[in-house]
């Protein structure tokens, strides 16, 4: 997978160079430059993030920005303020500072002497967002964008919320975040004073969990970021990339519809990672199709890239239920246009005896009830896969019988959903805040079950997610929800199997009481996407070639990695557990002699059918040493809930060897607001 470019060993690195902002903080930056661009400049390509330039991406850095280099790119890639090696304080994601910042990076770029003036952004998921909401600034120097895993809808679509319910990943993502910014610069690089930055860092960081439970409807704070209130803003082309596995897939679609700028669109199988490095596989030489997308727009070379189909996407092959996959079968399918013109939706009506090609079978149905217990969930894998784990969702079967479940007859011949399907439900509810989660399925002749696509919605939110209102009980109201697209092909003999359910914890928090759901299955429809094969599926489309990448920083990993992912049940106490242990490192990074170790817990747990009981509770552990030098920093988060508030507790303990320099606790009590 590592390919000696050429020109690579030529490649000039500068470990730490400091950008300078207007109101005097440096950010630290790690610049490649190829060679020559000295005496003849070259366009920049910036990546834009929180994640530590000098221990945590560091190997990945290495493998991508030299390849950018030795393709005639100033390579840049810089820790965001408060972050990594960088001056001042990193208090929440996405905030005007960081905005404003970006754009003075930008400027900067723009005025080296290696550099035409002409600059690119690229970067998953936090640099992702930041390209888009660069972008939507419109510096002048900024000339094209890669975003990948990322969202233009902070509220609707992000690791926050989801069709209006809360997300587990919520907590799970505040706490990774309370580690992070818990870290010091690197004293190598800072000098003496990097004590003194980190305890301003862990005094001051702070644990936004607790602002984001602040705003549980889509408000000023959620539309801040968010480049969906004005697409027109973004004048520079996009190009947007994820994966299915992913959890931002959505937003390539949105912004292929909605961008006035030039826009191109991939989608592969993979999950919350760079296709080059895709999980699952089949990975793509995606880095040779970013210099592709530069060359075009900031060299002005004719690549063809924007001469091919507007989007290509990865047509997933039926597969057998697991939580993870080392790839993914199925093939490259593309279109010129999205929405595709030639794509029809079929429908299903729902009828007691399942799902039915005519709605005259469901005229004479009745309503089925439902109150799900609180393990419908545990098998669903997270909101967002990372490639790092069995994180993947299991057979349904495992879920399937605390849900609705509406079965169609076997497929005749191949079926291929492409797009988002949604489901209307007549419902009606006996509490006046609930959910409805609603699963796609493949069922295979032999009974397993594969999740092909899902959604959520808080029924308060049915009309809007800015002012949702109570549910009265017992009313029926005319919903629909809108499940993730997906390209997923079902063969002969399969049949495709929709579930509704109450709850799915713990990828969405409980409604605060248990909910029982009535549906009328007459009045309620299935609506799916099903792509005809074409001829030009088979001939025409450009193949990607095999990944590329820089040789990369020399490292030792000391230890291998480790995952577990367990879900217990005591029938004693009733109480179901599922824990999820990952541990990375120790990592030695040889040629600056810093080693790393990341350890993260995570605990979702409840008791019964409570809601109330539900607990999601987190520890991280994050080690940097070196010779003579060792830090350590402890974090720990609990979240849980009554039917009235949200509780919220969450520490912090540094260590500079031995000895605790630092300790903080938070404990606050946040009403619930239609959650």
């Amino acid at each position: 997978m590592h390919a000696d470019t050429p020109g690579s060993t030529a490649v000039e690195e500068l470990s730490n160079v400091w950008i300078p902002m207007p109101d005097g903080t440096r950010l630290a930056a790690r610049i490649w430059l190829p060679p020559g661009a000295r005496t003849e400049p070259v366009p920049a390509i910036l990546e834009y993030i929180p994640y530590r330039k000098s221990d945590h991406t560091a190997p990945r850095d290495s493998e991508m920005h030299p390849y950018f280099a030795a393709h005639g790119y100033a390579a840049v890639r810089v820790d965001l303020r408060g972050s990594g090696d960088s001056e001042g304080l990193l208090q929440d994601e996405y905030l005007e500072q960081e905005l404003q910042d970006g754009c003075a990076v930008l400027r900067w770029l723009a005025e080296q002497p290696w550099c035409t003036g002409k600059v690119g952004m690229i970067g998953i998921s936090w640099g992702g967002f930041n390209g888009l909401q660069i972008a939507a600034k419109q510096p002048p120097e900024l000339g094209a964008v890669v975003t990948v895993a990322s969202t233009d809808d902070r509220y609707s679509d992000d690791v926050h919320h989801m069709g209006g319910c809360m997300l587990a990943d919520n907590l799970a993502w505040a706490a990774n975040m309370f580690a992070h910014t818990s870290l010091p610069p690197d004293p190598a690089t800072v000098g003496e004073g990097w004590r003194a930055q980190w305890l301003q860092r862990l005094r001051h960081s702070g644990f936004w969990l607790d602002t984001w439970l602040r705003h549980q409807r889509r408000d000023d704070f959620w539309r801040h970021g968010s480049v969906c209130e004005d697409y027109s803003a973004i004048k520079a082309p996009i190009y947007a990339v994820s994966g299915w596995a992913d959890g931002y897939s959505d937003a390539v679609f949105r912004l292929l519809s909605r961008l006035d700028a030039p826009c191109k669109g991939l989608v592969g199988p993979w999950s919350h990672t760079y296709p080059h490095i895709g999980k699952p596989g089949p990975a793509i030489g995606f880095l040779q199709e970013c210099v592709r997308w530069f060359d075009h727009w900031l060299k002005g070379a004719d690549t063809g890239i924007m001469d091919e189909p507007r989007v290509h996407l990865w047509m997933k092959d039926s597969v057998e239920p697991a939580p993870s996959y080392t790839s993914v079968p199925g093939r490259w399918i593309a279109e010129p246009a999205w929405p595709a013109s030639d794509i029809p939706r079929h429908t299903y009506a729902l009828t007691p005896r399942g799902l039915a090609e005519t709605a005259d079978a469901a005229e004479d149905a009745g309503p089925t009830r439902v109150r799900s217990p609180l393990h419908v969930g545990l098998y669903a894998g997270k909101w967002c896969a990372y490639a790092n784990g069995p994180d993947l969702p299991h057979d349904q079967r495992l879920e399937d019988g605390g849900a609705l479940v509406f079965d169609g007859a076997a497929l005749g011949e191949r079926t291929e959903i492409c797009g988002a399907p949604e489901v209307t439900l007549d419902i009606a509810s006996d509490s006046p805040v609930a959910m409805v989660a609603v699963r796609l399925s493949d069922v295979r002749p032999g009974g397993e079950v594969t999740r092909i696509t899902y959604g959520l919605l808080n029924l308060t939110h049915r009309e809007r997610h800015d002012a949702p209102e109570p549910l009265e009980p017992g009313r029926r109201y005319r919903v629909t929800v809108r499940l993730h697209e997906i390209a997923y092909a079902l063969p002969p003999a399969h049949h495709l199997r929709l579930a509704v359910s109450s709850s799915y914890w713990p990828v969405a928090w409980p409604s605060p009481e248990p909910a029982t759901l009535t549906v009328w299955p007459g009045t309620s429809s299935l609506d799916v996407p099903v792509r005809p094969v074409k001829a030009g599926d088979a001939q025409g489309l450009r193949p990607f070639g095999e990944p590329e990448m820089a040789p990369g920083d020399p490292q030792r990993a000391h230890a291998p990695p480790e995952q577990t992912w367990w879900i217990v049940h005591d029938l004693a106490t009733d109480r179901v557990r599922q824990t999820i242990h990952q541990r990375e490192g120790p990592t030695e990074l040889l040629n600056t002699g810093m080693t790393f170790t990341e350890v993260n817990d995570e605990t979702y747990a409840f008791t019964g059918t409570d809601p109330t009981s539900v607990r999601a509770e987190t520890w991280y552990r994050r080690d940097l040493a070196r010779p003579g030098w060792a830090i350590t920093t402890l974090t720990h988060c609990v979240l849980t809930s009554d039917s009235e508030a949200f509780e919220l507790h969450a520490d912090v303990d540094a260590y500079e060897g031995e000895e605790r320099i630092y300790t903080h606790s938070f404990h606050n009590r946040i009403p619930r607001d239609l959650v």
